[in-house]
């Protein structure tokens, strides 16, 4: 359709609007999802088609459908608004460092343990930055990060991820947390082969956390784990442990607040090395606030130091 000599384009909204459909595939969901009612959010995609002359969605009584065109051009639509948010981004940065809004991911096993220092930091020293804070899990966060609804992520590393710039902020041990009449209980220098023998708890699906004790058990020599009993926070996990149902590993800076709320818990140290796990802030790569976030992960490292971690270097 044509204005005089010229098409007609379409908004950011109408992409957005099919964008967060073709990704949720529920009208309701994507709606919430981008903060707009529901009939505006389905009059945006309806004039999106009708701008583009393309059907995109296929709609029935039971659930919503991308066409095949719609496949081919959600992924577009996504690109342009990546680029847009990048826009906005170089924007920001042009004005002056660390105002504005900064959208930060936080996967759940850090959120609670890390964000107070996280906060006092900001709130501190960059008293005009607008934080914003996320708790998600790994998957959702890239997701986010590469969607450009995200600015910076905090998070367990590495991620592997083409296009993302990792900065480092410190390594942490793990530690056994048991019933008080478990036999490694208090126990100091735990050889990781008492792994194999162990009922593990572990998270739900979708924790890197869980990942990360799989791992752990799988250099233990120990490749199967049966899975009885999940928890979907690390709150539960410990009740459980306290409950007698069996034994869980926790990151030392979730220790002192899960532990504090049992006194039916011992807690057992690995020998050295102990399994560890990095913490990092995560960013695009080549992003306009780049120098911003690489100040930030400096500051956050000295701010950290009074945990039970160890600090690492910007290049390690």
């Amino acid at each position: 359709m044509t204005v005089g000599n010229k098409r007609r384009q379409p908004s950011l909204a109408q992409l957005r609007a099919f964008a967060a459909v073709a990704e949720h595939l529920h009208f309701r969901d994507a709606a919430a999802a981008i903060g707009m009612s529901q009939p505006a959010l389905s009059g945006a995609v309806s004039a999106l088609e009708e701008t583009l002359g393309v059907t995109l969605l296929e709609r029935t009584t039971r659930k919503v459908l991308l066409s095949p065109e719609g496949e081919r051009i959600a992924v577009r639509a996504k690109a342009v608004l990546g680029e847009v948010g990048a826009l906005m981004e170089e924007a920001e940065a042009v004005r002056a460092p660390f105002t504005g809004v900064l959208r930060l991911g936080v996967i759940p096993t850090v959120a609670p343990y890390l964000l107070p220092t996280v906060l006092r930091l900001v709130h501190e020293r960059y008293p005009h930055l607008d934080l914003q804070v996320h708790e998600e899990q790994t998957a959702s966060l890239l997701d986010g990060l590469a969607g450009g609804r995200l600015d910076l992520l905090l998070l367990a590393v590495p991620l592997g991820v083409p296009g993302v710039t990792e900065l480092p902020l410190f390594d942490e041990d793990f530690v056994l947390v048991t019933p008080l009449d478990h036999w490694l209980g208090g126990r100091e220098g735990i050889p990781r082969q008492a792994l194999r023998e162990l009922n593990l708890l572990l998270l739900d699906e979708g924790h890197c956390l869980r990942d990360q004790a799989l791992d752990i058990c799988r250099e233990a020599g120990r490749d199967d784990v049966p899975v009885t009993t999940t928890a979907a926070g690390l709150s539960t996990l410990v009740q459980l442990v306290a409950g007698g149902l069996g034994v869980t590993l926790l990151p030392r800076t979730a220790l002192k607040v899960e532990t504090s709320r049992s006194n039916q818990l011992l807690t057992g140290y690995f020998a050295d090395p102990a399994p560890t796990r990095r913490i990092a802030l995560a960013m695009r790569a080549g992003a306009a606030r780049g120098g911003e976030y690489e100040e930030l992960a400096a500051a956050l490292r000295q701010a950290l130091r009074p945990l039970p971690v160890r600090v690492v270097d910007r290049d390690a």
